[in-house]
């Protein structure tokens, strides 16, 4: 992937400005981020189009609309939301999804380290939760869902050091602050003395917290993953728009000075914000997605409207509070979901995919384990090798190539994919440039056919976390204080690029992030 190396000059002075990160501190000023995960750049475009009067219109009609903006490779949700807050793609940062391997820790729950063998899950999903069927990840709070503002402002005590990988210098479990490579916003902003805040989706989010364990002050996470229901809240879109709205209520008491919660005087955060999953979940569920012409269908309309009005409720809170005219507004999304054309939909389940490969291996190799040690795909194929020679990779390869063919899981009629659904294989090292051996990079990468999504389930109609423009092409839009008027961007830029832009909103230095620095990363052209 290439890397940004030109500039505008007014982002170079931006860079340049400020001997050190609290030297040009605004604490009048507050920049609110938005991240509606699945929101296309088309997507609000055609929102826009229909709904002139809308909240997400009066955002685009006064603000910078960035119309190529595009989210890190691979587009899961760590790497992006981690990209907007560090400025960095995952070589840097060293988080490549949220359920990742590591060749050089040791496995969750190991005490033994001396004779233990390295080799480890990096799980940063749920699972991590002490009861992830829980809203409040096992807090333990009566009267839920009522009740769950009253979620900790820390949810790193809700994590399970069990579940962590354990480093072998020091035979300890290590959090997912400590997993990140760089520091975050949210350090760089407590540094110069202003107040930051975030809410997510997993308790895991605390790796927004940065290297410290600090940068968060108030962080709010229910768990979207836990039960409700027959399932969780992503499995039914009305119950996705009430998890989103208790963010939305935690924010909004954010705004009006308080803790998430609205029971302690706090003064509002000079950085905060949340993510939105109504519209993600109304792209995968079987009965909302796109039409044959690729624009939203009725449940994903539905679904646009619902954050439409949320997001309306924020900015009239700030109007109400006095806040809108010292307050920016970043909309953006962690990543895009492909396919938006359901004919191109193609599902394959890898489990039988992946089975075959290692008893190919076993097959030529008499006596050895598996090939695969870790495998995460959703509409990519992302490898940990437990041979990571060059004979494995090139013996993986071909064999992941040469499933020729409709059938071994394919479903629907006969289409030109090969069986493995793959349009090529890349090392790791290759395709993010990373240095030899490193090791947290997957082996392999595989970058899926357009249409294909690697799930066992018959229901799931689209998926992140590839390359496809569908995944990557997200909406970018920067509105209120900082802005001067409405601007198109048709220039291509990264959604890290928000991370420098908070700090120069804030009057802060963006050269105080480490991602920054190592990868040139600039503010965002058009703002003041």
């Amino acid at each position: 992937m290439p890397r940004r190396t030109l500039v505008a000059a007014a982002a170079v002075g931006l860079l340049a400005a400020a001997a050190g990160p609290a030297a040009a501190a605004a604490p009048d000023r507050h920049v609110l981020l938005i991240s509606v995960d699945g929101l296309h750049a088309t997507d609000l475009a055609w929102y826009v189009h229909q709904h002139p009067n809308s909240t997400l219109a009066a955002l685009t009609r006064d603000g910078v609309d960035y119309s190529h903006a595009k989210t890190p490779v691979p587009s899961d949700s760590f790497p992006g939301m981690v990209g907007q807050f560090t400025g960095g793609d995952p070589a840097t940062t060293g988080i490549y999804y949220d359920d990742t391997y590591n060749h050089a820790l040791l496995p969750a729950g190991t005490t033994n380290c001396a004779d233990a063998q390295p080799g480890a899950e990096v799980d940063l999903t749920e699972d991590l939760d002490k009861d992830k069927t829980a809203l409040d990840a096992g807090q333990g709070l009566a009267g839920l869902p009522n009740s769950i503002l009253g979620m900790t402002g820390a949810p790193q005590t809700l994590l399970q050091p069990s579940g962590l990988p354990v480093d072998p210098a020091t035979c300890k479990p290590v959090p997912p602050n400590q997993y990140l490579k760089v520091n975050t916003v949210f350090e760089v902003v407590r540094a110069a003395g202003l107040r930051t805040a975030w809410s997510d989706k997993h308790p895991a989010y605390a790796i927004l917290n940065g290297p410290s364990g600090t940068g968060i002050q108030d962080l709010f996470t229910p768990e979207i993953n836990s039960s409700v229901g027959t399932g969780d809240w992503t499995s039914d879109n009305n119950a996705t728009r009430q998890y989103d709205h208790y963010k939305v209520l935690a924010v909004r008491n954010e705004i009006d000075g308080y803790d998430h919660a609205g029971r302690t005087r706090v003064g509002t955060p000079a950085i905060f914000g949340l993510n939105f999953q109504t519209v993600s979940t109304a792209q995968k569920l079987p009965a909302g997605g796109y039409l044959a012409d690729g624009t939203p269908g009725p449940l994903l309309v539905s679904a646009l409207d619902s954050v439409d009005n949320e997001i309306g409720s924020l900015t009239a809170e700030l109007a109400k509070r006095h806040l809108a005219d010292r307050t920016t507004i970043i909309l953006s999304a962690k990543h895009g979901q492909s396919p938006t054309d359901p004919a191109a939909l193609t599902r394959i389940d890898d489990g039988p995919l992946l089975d075959g490969l290692n008893a190919a291996w076993k097959s030529a190799h008499p006596g050895s384990g598996d090939l695969v040690a870790h495998a995460t795909d959703d509409d990519a194929m992302l490898l940990w090798l437990n041979d990571r020679s060059a004979a494995a990779f090139d013996f993986a390869q071909r064999y992941l190539l040469a499933q020729n063919g409709t059938g071994n899981g394919i479903s629907g009629a006969a289409k030109p994919f090969v069986s493995s659904g793959l349009a090529s294989v890349h090392t790791g090292q290759s395709y993010f440039h990373t240095t030899l051996g490193d090791p947290r990079v997957p082996d392999l990468v595989g970058v899926a056919q357009y249409g294909v999504v690697y799930t066992g389930k018959k229901s799931k109609i689209a998926e992140h976390g590839g390359a496809a423009p569908d995944d990557r092409d997200v909406a970018l839009v920067v509105s209120g204080a900082g802005v001067r008027g409405h601007r198109t961007v048709a220039a291509p830029v990264a959604t890290t690029q928000i991370a420098p832009s908070i700090l120069a909103l804030l009057r802060l230095n963006p050269g105080a992030l480490q991602a920054v620095r190592i990868e040139h990363t600039q503010v965002l052209p058009g703002l003041h």
